[in-house]
C-alpha cells in the first residue's frame, strides 16, 4: 500500500531543519504549501532534492522547493534532478547569483531540455578524447572549451563547444566531438596551416574563397583520415547521413577531377590551391557538424611564437649535441674549448630514406656521423616537421655562444603558494572533481593538483637503512626469490606430468553412469609471467613527521630493493596539500623510471608537509594506472591517520569523499589498500576500503617488514 502523504506540519517541520530557519528567517511554510498537496512520492523526491541543495545553500533550496512543482509538470525526474545540480554545479563555480538564474528561468532550462538530456557534455568526454587525441602521430595537443561554441584549432589546442547536442543520441553527439578531434588534428599534421592564405585570399571576395578551400581541404582530409583511421572514417560518413550534409557523387567533369586529384594518397595543400581554379561560382556545399571553422588570425598569432622558439631550442640542442660529438672524439676537449669551435657555420644534415619516413624516426648527420637524437629533439624536429613539411635548412644550423635568450621563450612558472595572495592560477594543473556526500552530487572541477618534484638528496639515509635493516633484508630477499620462481600447478589438462586424482575419480563416476570420459586428466606445472603494476601513495602530511616519516622512508627503500627480484613495475609518490586549491603531488619514482641513485635519493627526502586530502589524489592515481598495461594493478597506501583538510574536508565529508574516489578505482579494475599506524582506523577503514583491504600497525617499528609482506600477499 502507497504510504499516507505527509501533512503540511510535517513538511515544515523537515524544512525548517534543512533550511536552518532559526538564522535564515526562511519562510518555510510557502514552500510547504506547495509540496503538501502531491502524493507521497512526490514530496519525498521534493523533499530529498531539497535536503542535498540545502547542503550547499538554504536559500537556493528554498527557492528550488518552490518551483519543483513546476519543474515536475514539465519534465521527468531525472530532467528536476539535473536541472536541481546545474544550479548547484552555478554556485560552485560562480556564487548565489547565478545559482538562483537557474532556478528562476526554468522555461529556459525546459527549452534547452534536450541539450541536457541527449547532449554530450565535453567535461565529462575529455577522459576518453584527451587519450585518443595523444595517441594520434605529430606534435601533442590540447583540448579546450570553445567561448562561441565553434570547434577549431590554433594549432596547438583543439576547441570544442561545451555541449554538443545535433543529433538525438547522446553517443552520437560523442561521436561528433570524437570527428571534431580527429578532423582538426588532421587539418594540423596534414599542413593545411602551411597554406599562404594571405596571397590566397588576396582578392575581391576572400570570404567565399576561404569557404572554398575549406570544403577543398575537406576533401583532402577525409581522404587522409579514410587512410589512417579507417573505423572512424565510417563513422563520419554516418554521421553526415545522420545530419544530412552528406555531399552527392560528383557528376561534373570538373568535380570528378576535383575528387579524384584530392583523394590521391600523394595529394597535398598545393593540390587543393590547383583546384581552386577548377570550381565556378556555384554554391560551396556547407561544412559538415565535424568540421569546425578556420580562424586564421588565432593561428597565426600561435603559430608564429611557435616557430621562433622552437627554432630557438632546436638550434641550442643542436649545439650541445655538437659539442658532444666533439667532446666523444677528443677526450681530452673542455666544454669551453668545445663551445668556442662550434658556431653559426656548424651545420647538421637529415638522413632521411622511405623506412624512416613510414617510422616517423628522423636522423641527424653531422659531418657524415649519425648523431643519437634525444627524445625531447625528436619531438621538436616532429613540431617543426608538422609546420614546414620538413625541417628548413636554418634550422640545421647550431646556435652560436649566446645567441638565444631563452628566458625570452620560458613559460611562465606559477607559484602553487600564490594561492594565499589572491593571484592563484590554474593553468597547467590538473583539475578533479570531489564528491559532496550531502549533495549526492560532485564538485565539478573542485580541486587543483599540481605535479612536483622530490628534490634529490644524497645523504647516509640509504646506507644507514639497508645496514640497520640487513637482516630483514636478506629474509625478505630469499622470500622474494623464491616468489619468483614459484610455478602453479594447472589441473584438468589435456596433457601433463601427473594425474589429476581429483578429475580421475568425478571421470571414474561419469563412465559409471553412462556418461562420455572427459580427457582432461592430468596435472602439469606452469611458471606464470608476472604482470604487476603497483603505484605507493605515501602520507606526507605534517602528523607524519618524526619515526613515522623515517620508517614510511624505510619501507619504501626496503620494498624498492626487493621488488627488483620480482621485476614488477612500480610507482611512488607522496601527497599533502592545503585546501582544494593547494593539493600537491610529489613525484618520487614513476613507472618508467629506473631505480636508481636519484630514486633513492628522493626517497630520502620524503618531507612532511601539510594536510590529507585523499580523494583528489585517488583519482590521479587511477587516471595514471589507468594508462599502464598490466594484468594486476595495486594501489597501496601507506597513511597515518584518516582524510583530513583545514577547510571542509574532514570528518564524515572527508572519508566519503575518499569512499567515492576508491569505488572509482574499482570500478576501472585497481586493488586498493591501506597500511596506517593509526589505531582508531578500524572506525573509518572499513567504510572506505572494505573489511579486508586495510592493515592497522601498532608499532611504527614494524612497518617496514609488514609492508613487505602485506605487498607479497597482494601480488600472488
Amino acid at each position: 500500500m502507497a504510504r499516507p502523504a505527509l501533512t503540511l506540519q510535517q513538511i515544515t517541520d523537515v524544512l525548517d531543519i534543512y533550511f536552518d530557519v532559526e538564522f535564515s528567517f526562511i519562510k518555510t511554510e510557502e514552500a510547504a504549501e506547495l509540496i503538501v498537496n502531491l502524493p507521497r512520492t512526490e514530496q519525498n523526491f521534493i523533499i530529498d532534492l531539497t535536503r542535498r541543495i540545502a547542503a550547499t545553500n538554504s536559500e537556493l533550496a528554498f527557492q528550488f522547493a518552490k518551483n519543483a512543482i513546476t519543474a515536475l509538470a514539465a519534465m521527468d525526474k531525472h530532467m528536476v534532478e539535473a536541472w536541481a545540480m546545474t544550479a548547484t554545479d552555478n554556485y560552485d563555480r560562480k556564487g548565489l547569483a547565478p545559482a538562483m538564474t537557474v532556478i528562476r528561468e526554468l522555461d529556459s532550462y525546459v527549452h534547452t531540455a534536450h541539450t541536457n538530456a541527449c547532449g554530450a557534455v565535453l567535461e565529462e568526454e575529455l577522459a576518453v578524447l584527451l587519450p585518443f587525441l595523444q595517441g594520434l602521430s605529430g606534435r601533442k595537443l590540447k583540448i579546450a572549451e570553445a567561448t562561441n561554441n565553434q570547434a577549431y584549432t590554433d594549432t596547438e589546442t583543439i576547441y570544442l563547444p561545451a555541449i554538443t547536442a545535433l543529433l538525438e543520441d547522446s553517443k552520437d553527439n560523442f561521436l561528433i566531438y570524437k570527428a571534431s578531434v580527429a578532423f582538426l588534428w588532421a587539418q594540423i599534421h596534414f599542413g593545411t596551416f602551411r597554406i599562404d592564405f594571405d596571397n590566397v585570399l588576396d582578392c575581391d571576395n576572400p570570404e567565399a574563397q576561404l569557404k572554398k578551400l575549406a570544403m577543398l581541404e575537406s576533401i583532402r582530409l577525409e581522404a587522409c583520415l579514410k587512410r589512417e583511421l579507417p573505423g572512424l572514417h565510417r563513422d563520419m560518413q554516418s554521421l553526415k547521413q545522420k545530419t544530412g550534409t552528406a555531399t552527392a557523387e560528383p557528376t561534373s567533369k570538373n568535380w570528378q577531377q576535383i575528387f579524384e586529384k584530392l583523394s590521391s594518397e600523394h595529394a597535398c595543400t598545393d593540390d587543393s590551391l590547383a583546384c581552386l581554379a577548377l570550381l565556378d561560382n556555384t554554391t560551396c556545399p556547407e561544412a559538415c557538424c565535424y568540421q569546425g571553422t578556420l580562424k586564421l588570425e588565432q593561428v597565426e598569432e600561435v603559430k608564429q611564437k611557435r616557430i621562433e622558439k622552437e627554432k630557438a631550442y632546436f638550434r641550442i640542442a643542436l649545439s650541445e649535441l655538437a659539442k658532444e660529438a666533439l667532446q666523444k672524439n677528443n677526450n681530452d676537449l673542455e666544454d669551453d674549448a668545445a663551445e668556442a669551435i662550434i658556431d653559426k657555420n656548424t651545420k647538421f644534415e637529415i638522413r632521411s630514406d622511405d623506412e624512416q619516413r613510414s617510422s616517423g624516426i628522423i636522423e641527424l648527420e653531422l659531418e657524415g656521423e649519425l648523431v643519437a637524437v634525444p627524445e625531447h629533439v625528436q619531438e621538436l624536429m616532429t613540431s617543426i616537421i608538422v609546420d614546414f613539411g620538413e625541417i628548413p635548412p636554418e634550422h640545421l644550423h647550431a646556435a652560436g655562444p649566446g645567441e638565444y635568450d631563452l628566458k625570452k621563450y620560458e613559460d611562465e612558472i606559477l607559484n602553487p603558494k600564490d594561492v594565499w595572495n589572491g593571484t592563484y592560477h590554474e593553468e597547467g594543473a590538473e583539475i578533479y572533481n570531489e564528491w559532496n556526500f550531502k549533495r549526492q552530487h560532485y564538485h565539478k572541477n573542485w580541486c587543483v593538483l599540481r605535479e612536483l618534484e622530490v628534490e634529490p638528496v644524497y645523504d647516509d639515509f640509504v646506507n644507514n637503512t639497508l645496514e640497520k635493516h640487513k637482516g630483514l633484508l636478506k629474509s625478505l630477499r630469499h622470500t622474494f626469490e623464491i616468489l619468483r620462481g614459484e610455478d602453479k600447478l594447472l589441473k584438468r589438462q589435456v596433457h601433463g606430468d601427473d594425474i589429476d586424482i581429483d578429475a580421475l575419480v568425478e571421470a571414474y563416476g561419469d563412465v559409471k553412469s553412462g556418461m562420455e570420459m572427459t580427457d582432461r586428466l592430468f596435472t602439469k606445472m606452469h611458471k606464470e609471467e608476472r604482470n604487476v603494476a603497483v603505484m605507493f601513495m605515501v602520507d606526507m602530511s605534517g602528523s607524519t613527521r618524526g619515526w613515522i616519516n623515517e620508517a614510511e622512508r624505510e619501507s619504501l627503500i626496503l620494498l624498492s630493493e626487493v621488488i627488483q627480484i620480482l621485476g614488477d613495475r612500480f610507482a611512488i609518490y607522496g601527497f599533502s596539500g592545503v585546501t582544494r586549491k593547494r593539493c600537491e603531488l610529489y613525484k618520487i619514482k614513476a613507472f618508467d623510471e629506473e631505480y636508481d641513485d636519484e630514486i633513492k635519493a628522493r626517497i630520502s627526502n620524503i618531507q612532511p608537509k601539510d594536510y590529507t586530502r585523499m580523494g583528489v589524489f585517488i583519482r590521479h592515481m587511477t587516471r595514471i594506472l589507468n594508462e599502464v598495461e598490466a594484468s594486476t594493478k595495486l594501489l597501496i597506501t601507506l597513511s597515518d591517520g584518516k582524510p583530513d583538510d583545514y577547510d571542509t574536508y574532514r570528518g564524515e565529508y572527508g572519508v566519503e569523499d575518499t569512499r567515492q574516489a576508491l569505488y572509482e578505482a574499482h570500478r576501472d579494475g585497481i586493488h586498493s589498500y591501506c597500511i596506517t599506524i593509526d589505531e582508531k582506523a578500524r572506525d573509518y577503514l572499513p567504510h572506505m576500503y572494505g573489511a579486508a583491504n586495510y592493515s592497522v600497525i601498532s608499532e611504527v617499528a614494524e612497518l617496514p617488514l609488514k609492508v613487505s609482506d602485506i605487498y607479497r600477499r597482494l601480488t600472488t
